[in-house]
């Protein structure tokens, strides 16, 4: 009897020692199980989008300068204020424009008395030189005295025109109806008129239309079309998006940072607000996302489950092998995915297309319904090979989730 019980006792340790070895090899073969949380490949709608800090901007505005130098006497509208076409704004001080008129009246009063006394001269030059009374000689001199009589005459009468515009232009009117959106002179202050510079006055916009004003990076802005849609949220207007319309793109750039390591050149793009709020004011801070592409039911996966690896080479032969092996050498990287099959990570090569704030549109390498990895960031960028053992846990917190 004891010698059958220490049999027992030896099969017993044997089976468990068999286990054991089972359980080793198994182990050694399918290395530790790593935690990953996954997604569906799915399908839905993906907007792919070009995004700028952006200004509000009137579609239409006049910045209203005086074209004559002078004292500001009137200022008859302020800050605000709605002005109707052609009402009047600004007086400046006219009294030395209206000395001028005088001035040059009274010259063109003596250059036209001097025409008419030049005129009846030649006149009579005339009538000698026929009867033989004078010189070719001396009716030339009158009638030379006669064509700059007359020149002086012209000259006179454009320089009272000249003065007299310039008397017009002491007082100004609204070109456009509109708000003064921008008052920056007051009454007695000096408005210097010039040709070359600008020394405005106001602004007069258009409140009604208004556009937001964005600069595009260079590497997006290939992507932007005129009659683009956009949405635009007004930091002032924190819960509400406003429709655009792109309708201007520039044709150049401009670079800021040039020659260093921080330059970047980016195009300014218009986007008109479809129906904007009445308290809308220029200058408000906005933020432009343009529509440049929509896929209707497309094939997509979050962005976080997108990463990169090397591309594998074929299985090994070896009977106890089970996962691919990277490939070596100078082979860049490729975009892939770790899809979940039997509780391992396989690691399959995608190609995508265009991407939202959150998915990425699937063009090959993956069907509906199949699970993929997505996180965690550090499982996927780093630990996660083709063949790993994984343990799927949706509970944990997704890295689109992830607070710091």
């Amino acid at each position: 009897m004891k010698k059958s019980a220490n049999k027992k006792v030896f099969i017993f340790i044997g089976v468990i020692v068999v286990l054991a070895i089972i359980v080793v090899s198994n182990l050694k073969k399918s290395g530790p199980k790593v935690t990953v949380q996954t997604e569906k490949v799915k399908r839905g709608r993906i907007v792919a989008t070009v995004s700028g800090s952006a200004r509000i901007q009137p579609e239409v505005q006049v910045k209203i300068s005086a074209k004559v130098s002078g004292q500001i006497m009137d200022l008859a509208v302020e800050e605000g204020d709605y002005v109707q076409k052609g009402q009047f704004l600004v007086q400046l001080d006219p009294v030395a424009y209206r000395a001028a008129v005088d001035q040059s009246q009274s010259n063109l009063d003596y250059a036209e008395a001097g025409y008419k006394k030049a005129e009846s001269e030649y006149e009579r030059a005339q009538a000698l030189f026929e009867n033989n009374h004078s010189s070719k000689a001396e009716l030339e001199i009158a009638k030379s005295t006669y064509e700059q009589s007359k020149a002086q005459v012209e000259q006179s009468r454009a320089s009272l025109e000249q003065a007299k515009d310039n008397l017009e232009k002491t007082t100004i009117y609204a070109p456009m109806a509109g708000t003064v959106s921008q008052l920056n002179k007051k009454a007695g202050e000096m408005a210097m008129g010039s040709q070359f510079t600008l020394d405005v006055i106001m602004i007069v916009a258009d409140l009604t239309k208004m556009r937001a004003e964005t600069e595009i990076d260079e590497n997006d802005i290939v992507a932007v079309t005129l009659g683009d849609s956009a949405n635009i949220e007004v930091d002032a207007f924190p819960d509400s998006v406003f429709k655009g319309i792109v309708t201007e793109i520039a044709n150049t750039g401009t670079t800021q940072g040039q020659g260093t390591q921080a330059e970047v050149t980016n195009f300014l793009v218009k986007v008109a607000m479809v129906d904007p709020p009445a308290r809308l004011r220029p200058g408000m801070s906005a933020t432009v996302d343009v529509i440049t592409e929509t896929r209707q039911n497309a094939l997509s996966i979050p962005i976080q489950c997108l990463t990169v690896r090397a591309p594998l080479t074929e299985k090994s032969e070896s009977a106890d092998s089970t996962q691919a092996m990277p490939a070596t050498g100078s082979e860049e990287n490729i975009q892939v995915v770790f899809r979940i099959e039997d509780g391992v990570a396989k690691q399959v090569p995608v190609t995508v297309g265009i991407s939202s704030e959150r998915d990425y549109e699937v063009i090959e390498g993956l069907e509906e319904g199949q699970e993929i990895v997505s996180g965690s960031y550090r499982v996927l960028s780093k630990e996660l090979k083709d063949g790993t053992a994984v343990t799927v846990d949706n509970k944990a917190v997704k890295i689109g989730d992830e607070t710091n």
